[in-house]
């Protein structure tokens, strides 16, 4: 990928700047390296910097919002519903088993750059672990993330418990899932 530097003179990127982070590729390896865990305030994208700490989601739709300041080309946001498994995400098995789920509907979020997809939830993040299980994508804006995300998920999970005609309830499996993901977070 080209060498873009971060020349935009928001607030926000003149803080990266003066941290030292002058180019996009460098900014992605920073926020790659920032640990997994929800924000303070998931509707302030900008603590992602702050607090050095995000999810896939927060992550991401940071670094989208950069690349938009900051006129970095060709960067979508893209939100996936995956089949969320003890395998392709290590720590959740024990909780799924409990509840006699195979997987659940999970939402993740990633970057596509020039085509390319770039996942940088983790510094161990690899999204061919993740590739063959995508139910559906759709392109989102940094502000979905904070203002339909969580809707679209639970749609997502409502359609495929009534497909399935489990016996559980949606706040029963998001329960299961704030499990989940609450054990990702301390891993």
């Amino acid at each position: 990928m080209n060498q873009f530097f971060l020349k935009s003179d928001d607030e926000l990127t003149t803080q990266i700047i003066e941290a030292g982070i002058v180019t996009w590729n460098d900014l992605v390896r920073s926020v790659q390296n920032f640990h997994y865990a929800r924000n303070a305030n998931r509707c302030d994208l900008a603590l992602v910097w702050k607090e050095r700490k995000g999810t896939c989601s927060s992550k991401h739709a940071f670094l989208k919002h950069i690349s938009e300041l900051n006129n970095i080309p060709d960067v979508k946001l893209i939100l996936g519903f995956y089949k969320m498994d003890g395998q392709n995400t290590p720590g959740v098995g024990n909780i799924l088993e409990a509840y006699s789920l195979p997987f659940i509907p999970e939402a993740h979020c990633y970057l596509t750059v020039h085509n390319e997809v770039l996942d940088i939830t983790k510094t161990t993040s690899d999204f061919s672990v993740y590739s063959n299980a995508i139910l559906a994508t759709r392109e989102i804006t940094p502000a979905d993330v904070i203002e339909n995300k969580i809707t679209w998920h639970r749609q997502f999970i409502a359609k495929w418990l009534e497909e399935c005609q489990l016996e559980m309830t949606l706040d029963e499996v998001w329960s299961i899932r704030e499990r989940c993901i609450q054990a990702l977070e301390q891993k």
